[in-house]
């Protein structure tokens, strides 16, 4: 998280049982609240996973106390998603139950299960083979230039006045600390960049950080053309490929466009909740266990 330091005044938190570390809590104060981190896409409570509920319930417990005594009035918990864990991992959906925590947001992933894909829509397909018919290319490249320069950062900014969350120099930043883990594939048509996508890779997940492509994605098929490559042969062993929320406005709304074209693809929707927790009813779990 170090690269954009400047921008959160960090409190992350370690958490131990007889001096062996067992979570961690990645997070960013502003003023009197504390926030799962703000620059991480996912995050909240991270357990090790062999710890059992009880445990979890005394880490929760236990770092709701501190927030107490460090005058934190309130903590916004994001919830990691299950996909990327192989385990059930909802212990602290339980937790946040008990402590009456308020669902402040509840954002929407579109995800394909690798094991149990359903069939590929007629949109997906006819866009595959104009793609084909155009003769386009896929290449994996480990220069992000011509795809955030070329292509990302124009229709970010033509479509929603808006840029990536990662400027270039960030992205080729993470990349030199994560070089297996961040991968670009871009598209080509007679040797001239016309789509990509950037990828973040975990164990079980490939998750499409970015996605866009030029004015003529549709004509050209560029973007299923990408898509069905990276499913049926760069992530074709994974348990899950998130292609991320199609969110707007906190959460309420969902751009139907996007969420219809991830959803050509066999993707269906997995939750991702954002919980407010007042630090004053830690007390609360004390109560569960009988």
């Amino acid at each position: 998280m170090d690269y954009h330091q400047d921008r959160f005044k960090d409190h992350s938190l370690m958490l131990y049982k007889k001096d062996k570390l067992i979570a961690l809590f990645p997070a960013n104060q502003d003023e009197n609240i504390l926030y799962s981190h703000q620059g991480l896409t996912y995050g909240g409570l991270l357990i090790k996973k062999d710890i059992k509920l009880r445990d979890v319930k005394e880490c929760l417990q236990i770092l709701l106390d501190y927030l107490k005594e460090n005058n934190i009035q309130k903590a916004y918990i994001k919830s990691l998603p299950s996909l990327y864990s192989p385990i059930p991992i909802d212990e602290l959906n339980y937790l946040f139950f008990i402590l009456k925590a308020k669902l402040t947001r509840r954002d929407a992933l579109s995800v394909i299960n690798m094991k149990h894909r359903p069939k590929l829509s007629r949109d997906r397909i006819a866009g595959n083979k104009r793609a084909l018919k155009n003769k386009l290319a896929v290449k994996e490249v480990d220069a992000f230039d011509d795809f955030w320069n070329e292509i990302l950062i124009p229709n970010l900014k033509e479509r929603y006045n808006t840029k990536p969350v990662h400027t270039l120099e960030e992205i080729q930043k993470l990349k030199k600390f994560f070089p297996n883990n961040i991968r670009q594939f871009n598209v080509y048509k007679d040797g001239v960049i016309v789509a990509g996508t950037t990828i973040f890779e975990t164990e079980y997940v490939a998750h499409s950080q970015y996605i866009s492509g030029d004015d003529d994605r549709n004509i050209l098929g560029s973007l299923d053309f990408l898509h069905i490559y990276l499913l049926d042969e760069v992530f074709k062993d994974k348990m899950y490929f998130d292609f991320g929320i199609s969110n707007e406005n906190q959460g309420r709304n969902v751009n139907e466009g996007l969420h219809y074209w991830k959803e050509g693809f066999g993707a269906r929707t997995m939750t991702q909740d954002f919980y407010e927790i007042d630090v004053k009813n830690s007390h609360k779990l004390d109560t569960i266990f009988i």
